[in-house]
């Protein structure tokens, strides 16, 4: 099959920022993408340095760029830098619209540059006169509203360390991972809406409060300020504004100050608090957007997410660059199933970024965007989970043909990205397009070695980056920290995920390192069985996992069908032919066996590892990280696995 998708124009190339960049730095670069990335890890002083000056990061840079240190994560970039988060997002100050925001009932709200800049100037001074300061910690329970990017700006304002959670968390959920880093304040709102229904915060927050003893005042905002609000005893958010007068000194802090917890899916153990530095993720952020996603001055960028989700963060970031980001709260495919993608002609959007798993579901509805005009768009991104080859082709074929489809992959564990998109290379099926600059990325063999392409391995980091974690909350002696990344190869930065090198100088996601399957002693990535099963017509979803069975590893395949079709036989045979066809006889399930529903991470990650605990009979403690923690229910006690 051609496996060649979309070539970006020379056009597009000569007026790319990834070639202003290689001109800016004196580097030829002829367009070859490996060639500028190799020389960007080769050079990695000249590499940052030259990208802050760049992205015109407000600061004082220093004299140093980085600190070297025998152990990776002790390295420091930018060691004698000072600046302010808060400082470099509202450089702007004019008229035209800073965010927009769109819910899922219909209404839209918006904010200029300059009421953006008085009002996180407002909270900043409220935080102030209630004594908080830099370094204690603010939590957010909040839907995905202009609200809460004002309360996150605010507190990197003042160097205070932000966290949120969205409000589909439960009451446990919200609780094991706030209650960890002892918060000072609780920013929510009354209430928000999900696929039609409205759904009350408040009710929640008392219970919390309860457990997190810390919290010692509560601000609440309307979800639509049209309505009347019961705050109860809360604060009002508007009004705290209203009667605060606006703090527009920005303190400059020193370049890895943390700026927010983020947490990790919590579905294995107690969820860890990851702890990201102000400088770090404001110049991969720039990076990434500017030279990786070609995004500029004045343009639009989209990403549907929840504030709990690491690409809340990301888009957050992405005002930096002068472009105005846009917020939707609620279903993706709710009130109908192209309102994201009505939102983006609507509003000329630039950058438009899902989940894999809201492209699988378009292409599984067979819906074609024919009826939109979705000129504006030059990019799409995906991450989340591995993007399906029929997926890639999906997007080219029913939803834009002249369009930069990058597929992303990095994590919660560095608020980015290892390997992404980039104008100098052509797309093909299945591929993410190269290495994020600056970052020396690389997939090992067990035993250490670099895979030659075709080849699958662990993805790993050779070299120290910006973006790595300044810590893990309350790990005094970095031991959660080291265990996380540095366990499986000396002082290299494994990162947990099973990924192949292909000839292209791409690389292929092929599943969670700890999800890899080993029939007969030959790893096979989960990736590459969904790959197959979600191509097939009458299969929604698919979930594998390894079982454990006489003394070797048996692969089960649980299915969601179509209008609940049931598996026969026949059907039974078509996926093992598919699969053993396409794939290899290693691969093929030994039971396929049917499910009403398949859980997943708040985020739409499967949870394929708490899956394997139930069907061997272990009991699952975090069931507050899964969104559907109820489907678990269908893989107790399967008769065909005992």
């Amino acid at each position: 099959m051609e496996k060649f998708l979309w070539k970006p124009s020379d056009t597009k190339k000569e007026e790319s920022l990834l070639e202003d960049f290689s001109k800016f730095i004196n580097f030829k670069s002829n367009y070859n993408f490996r060639k500028l990335w190799k020389w960007s890890i080769e050079h990695p002083e000249e590499f940052w340095s030259k990208f802050w000056d760049y992205s015109k990061i407000i600061g004082n840079k220093g004299k140093e760029i980085i600190k070297y240190s025998k152990t990776f994560n002790k390295t420091k970039f930018f060691p004698d830098s000072k600046l302010n988060y808060a400082e470099n997002i509202l450089k702007k100050r004019s008229s035209e619209i800073a965010i927009s925001f769109l819910s899922e009932k219909g209404f839209e709200e918006e904010i200029s540059w300059e009421q953006l800049y008085i009002k996180v100037c407002k909270f900043s001074g409220y935080l102030k006169s209630i004594g908080l300061k830099k370094g204690d910690r603010v939590a957010a329970y909040v839907p995905n509203k202009i609200e809460t990017v004002i309360s996150f700006l605010a507190c990197a304002k003042n160097g205070i360390i932000w966290s949120s959670c969205s409000p589909d968390f439960g009451i446990q959920g919200v609780v094991d991972r706030f209650k960890q880093i002892a918060p000072s304040i609780l920013i929510t709102s009354d209430h928000y809406f999900y696929n039609g229904k409205k759904i009350n915060i408040l009710e929640k927050v008392e219970s919390i409060l309860k457990q997190i003893p810390s919290i010692k005042k509560t601000l609440v905002f309307a979800y639509n300020k049209e309505e009347e609000v019961n705050f109860k005893n809360y604060l009002n958010f508007e009004k705290v504004l209203d009667q605060t007068e606006a703090d527009e000194s920005f303190e400059r802090f020193e370049f890895n100050h943390p700026i927010y917890v983020l947490f990790s899916s919590g579905t294995t153990g107690k969820p860890k608090c990851i702890t990201h530095g102000a400088g770090n993720v404001l110049i991969e952020h720039n990076k990434e957007f500017m030279l990786h996603c070609d995004i500029r001055d004045n343009e639009k960028l989209f990403y549907y997410t929840t504030t709990g989700w690491m690409m809340w963060n990301w888009l957050v970031g992405g005002l930096a660059t002068g472009s105005s980001i846009f917020l939707f709260d609620g279903a993706p495919v709710y009130p109908k199933i192209d309102i994201l993608l009505e939102y983006c002609q609507n509003k000329k959007i630039n950058l438009f970024g899902v989940s894999a798993k809201y492209i699988d579901h378009l292409k599984n509805e067979k819906y074609n965007s024919k009826n939109l005009d979705l000129t504006s768009i030059k990019i799409i991104t995906s991450t989340g989970s591995p993007l399906a080859e029929e997926s890639f082709k999906y997007i080219y074929d029913n939803i834009k043909k002249d369009v930069h489809l990058a597929s992303i992959a990095g994590g919660t564990d560095l608020v980015g990205c290892l390997v992404l998109g980039n104008l100098f290379s052509d797309v093909y099926m299945g591929e993410i397009q190269g290495q994020s600059l600056g970052i020396d990325v690389d997939v090992f063999t067990d035993d250490g070695n670099s895979v030659k392409d075709g080849e699958k391995g662990e993805l790993v980091v050779k070299k120290p980056f910006p973006s790595m974690p300044v810590k893990f909350w309350s790990d005094d002696n970095g031991q959660k920290y080291h265990k996380a990344y540095f366990n499986r190869f000396k002082n290299i930065w494994h990162h947990g995920d099973f990924i192949e090198r292909t000839i292209n100088n791409g690389f292929i996601m092929r599943g969670r390192s700890d999800a890899t399957l080993n029939p007969g002693g030959v790893r096979i990535g989960t990736a590459e069985i969904y790959q197959q099963v979600e191509d097939i017509d009458f299969i929604t979803e698919g979930l594998v996992v390894g079982q454990d069975y006489k003394d070797d590893v048996r692969i089960i395949l649980f299915i969601t069908t179509k209008n609940n079709e049931d598996l026969d036989d026949e059907k039974i045979k078509s996926i093992k032919t598919k699969i053993r066809k396409n794939c290899s006889p290693k691969h093929v399930p030994s039971i396929i066996i049917k499910v009403p529903d398949i859980p997943r991470t708040k985020s739409g990650k499967i949870v394929e590892l708490a899956v394997k605990k139930v069907i061997q009979g272990e009991t699952i403690n975090n069931k507050e990280a899964i969104a559907n923690p109820e489907a678990l229910k269908h893989f107790e006690n399967i008769d065909q696995l005992k």
